[in-house]
């Protein structure tokens, strides 16, 4: 291949330009501490100076005297004549002089020049040999006129003079930047790469056009920039490989999950025993704390490509995290610790937040307290200041050492033994503190082996919130003896009672209550309350043996069990107690009790309090009304067609049902149009967005009547739901999708299509 040279390089490379390789010899001289060479000049060159001088000056004067002798004479022209012809005469010879005088003086001149411009050519040569980069001069014809060592060690030839780079194997692949090349080296130890630079400049002393080229091996850097780029190809093929993944598998398990959740919903509208709501309410639980974990794997794949947002609505926090602590209840008691919250007054009722995200950090903080805890338990506190919401969850478990705790927040980090870590992906922490990122808050975490941790959730709040304290001084005429063991049960009842305006003595023996009893109290109410954990109920009856006075006080005595110790302990035969409480104690049923407002529970206030509400009577079919249009139900799953029909008819709609595209397309086109479809997103026989599409296609043509549109999906990509609205759906519900919610906007539709 011939080496490209343009005719703009001859243009700039012409005889008036300056050779650059002038200037970079003077320059590499002047490196070397090298002065330049001055031009000495032999004795007969400095004899021929001295006489031309003495000529000249002659001439001078033979002119002069020429001019004053004619002058006497009479004669003018001819002195004249030969006057100037003295004075050229010695100008010529004093000009001739000095150009001899410049070039003898002038740097670089001659022979000198030659070599001292070899000289800089082989300094360079010497510089390039030491850097292991290439330096070759070739004429315009493309032959080498010489090459530094790296050259011809590379090309594996001792002598490249007269060779061109075409014969020797080289290929040159142009690069962006004019004059600049790649070009391979095929050596014994492989392909190599250099990056090459031309640059066509004029050779001093011959006045030709030469091409001057220096290359450094950039072999190592190609292989880099090759290995990173197939690494990020690697990378996005795995991203997009785990995304197909990650929305097949969240699919294939929202299905099943969308049945036994709506299932449990019809179970929960028909006649059931209090230990039968119980358990229902423990499966309902269960399944959705596994739509749960699915929220955490779509969250950790949100998070990581960037599309995660927060839907803050205003919410009161301390339901809240009643709600998660009361879920996580029973698996404290089944391992035999307790658990407790406590709400600081401080805290403001209600503000703006995203509580379904919060819930989500909250489950998975106090849950990890609760697995790691096998003595003690797990206190939650939550106070307010400096503008922030501050959360804390305390353990008595075993703590973290510092290894751990620098890994706590990673992904697909646990800690514990084998068998707590199988109990989880890893994923929890690590998105919880990224959610809370989004909050514009935190979550640290601190521990110290063998004493338990502690994780802290803050996140900003509305300073004009917090003035608006109506909590405190609920409680400011209760004064309570709470007999108990000491434990963070105790120690949330004692925070709850005291941040309300009352009055608690903890108690967790026998004799620390008597020393209460007997203890003068300054300024204090006397006791109104005792409230009595049913494991102390037998100090109980002895303090009242050795106290008689508090049976003449009428102190209002109240029973605090566990749900898991109903059963053991009934209430109907643990007599002598004014009301009953159940722990994790909810602060609105404590309220109720110390005001005398409650005086038993007949069942857990969590069941009603949290998802899903059960009701005590099941709630009847309503009657289909006959002016009501019909909804055309699309559902290939049949536990979850069921569950929809069954809600539907109860909610008074008329259902047809139909199981893939083709069927749905083809009862469209039959009949009447329905009064409302209802349609999963993924089933067989077509594609739902393009049904939707030929639909409302169809209706813009004027050849039917707008039909509202429900679509059920397991797919939570926002793209995709921004996609089927923009179709023409009327709604896009996430699967499974709350009972509520789903007939609210049904109703909604029908309603709007008959208005």
């Amino acid at each position: 291949m011939s080496e490209p040279f343009s005719a703009q390089q001859r243009k700039q490379a012409g005889p008036g330009a300056m050779p650059a390789a002038v200037d970079v010899a003077r320059s590499a001289t002047a490196m070397a501490g090298r002065p330049p060479p001055v031009a000495r000049r032999s004795p007969v060159d400095r004899e021929t100076s001295v006489g031309h001088i003495l000529l000249a000056v002659a001439g001078l004067a033979a002119a002069a005297l020429l001019l004053v002798a004619g002058a006497r004479a009479g004669l003018h022209l001819l002195p004249a004549v030969a006057a100037v012809g003295a004075l050229a005469g010695a100008f010529l010879l004093l000009s001739r002089e000095g150009a001899a005088s410049r070039q003898a003086s002038e740097p670089g001149s001659g022979a000198d020049r030659t070599e001292r411009c070899s000289e800089t050519a082989k300094l360079l040569s010497t510089i390039h040999d030491a850097l292991g980069d290439i330096a070759l001069v070739r004429g315009m014809d493309g032959k080498i006129v010489q090459a530094n060592a790296v050259f011809s060690r590379v090309c594996g030839r001792v002598d490249v003079r007269g060779l061109t780079c075409a014969s020797l194997g080289l290929s040159f692949e142009p690069r962006p930047d004019p004059d600049r090349f790649i070009v391979r080296f095929a050596t014994p130890a492989g392909l190599r790469l250099y990056d090459w630079h031309d640059v066509v400049i004029r050779e001093p002393a011959s006045g030709r056009l030469m091409r001057h080229s220096i290359a450094r091996d950039v072999t190592e850097e190609a292989q880099a920039v090759r290995r990173g780029e197939e690494a990020r190809l690697r990378a996005e093929e795995a991203s997009q490989a785990k995304s197909r993944l990650l929305a097949t598998v969240t699919h294939e398990i929202r299905t099943p999950l969308s049945g036994i959740l709506g299932m449990s919903h019809l179970l929960a509208q028909t006649q059931l025993s209090a230990e039968q709501r119980n358990y229902l309410a423990d499966m309902q639980q269960s399944g959705h704390a596994l739509v749960q974990l699915v929220e955490d794997l779509i969250d950790f794949s949100s998070l990581s490509a960037g599309r995660f947002q927060l839907h803050p609505s205003e919410q009161e926090l301390r339901l809240v995290i009643e709600n998660v602590v009361e879920m996580l209840s029973h698996r404290a008691h089944e391992k035999g610790i307790e658990i407790g919250v406590a709400i600081d007054a401080s805290v403001p009722p209600r503000f703006g937040f995203d509580a379904a995200r919060l819930r989500q950090v909250l489950f998975n903080v106090i849950g990890n307290a609760v697995k790691f805890t096998e003595a003690g338990g797990v206190l939650v506190t939550a106070d307010y200041g400096e503008g922030h919401v501050r959360i804390r969850v305390d353990d008595s478990g075993p703590g973290m050492s510092a290894d751990e705790l620098a890994r706590v927040f990673e992904e697909f980090e646990q800690a514990g033994d084998h068998a707590q870590r199988s109990k989880g992906t890893g994923l929890g922490l690590a998105i919880s503190r990224r959610i809370m990122e989004a909050f514009g808050g935190s979550l640290i975490a601190s521990s110290v082996t063998g004493e338990g941790s502690r994780f802290e959730i803050r996140f900003p709040v509305d300073e004009a919130l917090s003035a608006a304290q109506p909590r405190r001084g609920a409680l400011a005429d209760a004064h309570v003896l709470l007999l108990a063991p000491d434990g963070p049960a105790s120690m949330a009842l004692a925070a709850t009672i005291k941040t309300l305006g009352g009055q608690c003595h903890r108690a967790p023996t026998l004799s620390a209550a008597r020393e209460v009893i007997a203890r003068p109290l300054a300024g204090a109410l006397p006791l109104t309350d005792i409230i009595v954990d049913h494991r102390h109920a037998s100090q109980l009856r002895q303090l009242l043996l050795l106290e008689p006075a508090l049976e003449r006080q009428r102190l209002r005595k109240t029973c605090l069990i566990s749900p898991e110790e109903r059963s053991s302990h009934p209430v109907n035969r643990m007599g002598g107690y004014e009301a009953w409480l159940i722990r994790p104690l909810r602060e609105k049923s404590l309220v109720e009790v110390l005001l005398g407002r409650m005086t038993g529970i007949e069942k857990r206030d969590g069941i009603n309090d949290n998802r899903p509400i059960l009701r005590a009577e099941p709630r009847k079919a309503a009657a289909v009304s006959p002016d009501r249009r019909r909804v055309l139900l699309a559902e290939d799953d049949p536990v979850n067609a069921l569950v929809l029909r069954k809600m539907l008819e109860r909610a008074g709609h008329g259902v047809d049902h139909v199981g893939d595209f083709a069927a749905l397309e083809a009862a469209l086109q039959g009949r009447a149009a329905p009064g409302l479809i209802v349609t999963d997103f993924n089933m067989p026989g077509g594609d739902g967005l393009a049904l939707l599409r030929r639909l409302r296609g169809v209706e813009a043509a004027g050849k039917g009547n707008r039909v509202p549109v429900v679509v059920l999906t397991s797919d939570v990509r926002s793209d995709l739901h921004r996609l089927l609205l923009a179709a023409g759906a009327d709604a896009v519900l996430t699967k499974p999708a709350e009972p509520e919610r789903f007939l609210a906007e049904v109703a909604r539709l029908l309603d709007a299509g008959q208005a």
